[in-house]
């Protein structure tokens, strides 16, 4: 068993993470950032939630730029092939849940 209070969690660099699971091939992941992550596309589905902190989260949807600002208790969902970055407005800590290896 295992109790994860998020707001102690602290990385040493953007996006370190601290592995909660790994149930049936997807890991569970809490994130620590202050920074913004990278342009990508999972080659999987991803479940985003934000739990402390607010994070901006750019998405293109049939070729165009769009944004939206998520709170606490926030979840964004990623299809596969999804463009997606998040920028933490300030710092933030968010729940992955992705297949292993994913990006």
């Amino acid at each position: 068993m295992k109790f994860v209070e998020p707001s102690n969690y602290t990385g040493n660099k953007a996006w370190d993470a601290l592995d909660v699971a790994e149930i049936e091939g997807a890991t569970v992941r809490l994130h620590w950032t202050d920074q913004p992550y990278k342009w990508h596309q999972n080659d999987g589905d991803e479940v985003f939630v934000v739990l402390n902190g607010k994070v901006k989260m750019f998405y293109r949807s049939r070729g165009v730029e769009q944004h939206q600002i998520m709170k606490p208790g926030d979840i964004f969902h990623a299809g596969n092939g999804d463009e997606h970055v998040a920028h933490p407005l300030g710092e933030a800590r968010v729940l992955v849940i992705e297949k292993k290896g994913s990006i």
